[in-house]
């Protein structure tokens, strides 16, 4: 299928006139409007924002990962859309009058869409609230839902002042993807630990200080969990699977590691704070499951 792609794609590219601007569209092309009724996005992130803001018969088609409850936060909503593999033909055959793209999709494809003059917007991936809140309001006016975009913002933020303000202490937790420390600062599963009341040790001393992940220092850190952010599929061994080390093994196995959803922290929508909401719920329960401190922190469970 790929390589059937990349013919169509080298065929279309070559029957373009060499002067084609951005400004000129290949014939058969939809022109933009103001309110597109046939949207296509093109990326597990940009899809989930069409779906926020459309509902289903102005949909086009959302790529196949958008049925994933592991990646997505609307994969309910995704089941009643059809879907997309990213691929010229889908563009042709599905005749969308716009489409959404992210920073993550395919180059090739985007590349020949601009210069058939085809409707195209290009969102960036988001790290921050902030980010969410300017890609929501990029897809919003591109697809003439402003007003349902701002609806979704002032949710979002109504939730995060809400966890802001609660009145539970801070939860040491290390975010630990099977080979060590994860969730760095400035990234959007960082700022999803924050929001959710949690101080992510692998950003402070004296993890932040070590170039490598390492169990002792771990030890040192002494979180009260483990978050791990995502599935393990690598063999067992203590370089490239930590979670396997005998010291993460006896004071973190059990009530001690939390696994949750990618779709959590993958993708920066509005809906990432209901995430954050029920990612606070869950550490607080995985919490309260331990029943004896580790030996080697004073007593102290948080």
């Amino acid at each position: 299928m790929m390589k059937a792609s990349g013919v169509l794609i080298a065929m279309l590219a070559a029957a373009l006139p060499i002067s084609i601007g951005s400004a000129a569209r290949f014939p058969g092309i939809p022109a933009p409007t103001a309110k597109p009724l046939r949207v296509m996005s093109m990326n597990q992130c940009t899809d989930q924002l069409v779906l926020a803001l459309l509902p289903p018969e102005r949909i086009a088609s959302v790529t196949w990962l958008a049925r994933d409850a592991e990646g997505s936060l609307m994969a309910a909503e995704a089941m009643r859309v059809g879907v997309n593999h990213g691929l010229a033909e889908d563009v042709l055959r599905q005749k969308p009058d716009l489409v959404v793209a992210g920073d993550f999709s395919t180059p090739a494809t985007r590349g020949l869409l601009k210069r058939m003059g085809y409707p195209i917007i290009e969102v960036p991936h988001a790290s921050s609230f902030e980010d969410i809140r300017k890609i929501t309001r990029q897809v919003a006016q591109a697809v003439g839902e402003k007003a349902r975009g701002e609806m979704l913002l002032a949710r979002m933020d109504r939730q995060l002042a809400a966890l802001a303000d609660h009145p539970r202490p801070l939860l040491r937790v290390a975010a630990w993807d099977g080979a060590g420390f994860n969730a760095s600062k400035g990234s959007l599963y960082n700022a999803v630990l924050e929001a959710a009341r949690a101080v992510n040790v692998a950003n402070t001393p004296p993890a932040s200080g070590y170039g490598a992940p390492d169990a002792e220092v771990l030890l040192a850190a002494a979180p009260a969990l483990l978050v791990q952010g995502q599935r393990v599929f690598r063999r067992p061994g203590l370089r490239d699977n930590l979670s396997r080390h005998w010291l993460v093994r006896r004071y973190w196995d059990g009530d001690r590691t939390l696994t949750i959803r990618q779709a959590y922290y993958v993708c920066g929508t509005p809906f990432v704070a209901d995430a954050a909401l029920q990612l606070q719920k869950e550490l607080r329960q995985a919490a309260a499951a331990v029943r004896t401190p580790l030996p080697f922190t004073k007593g102290v469970l948080q």
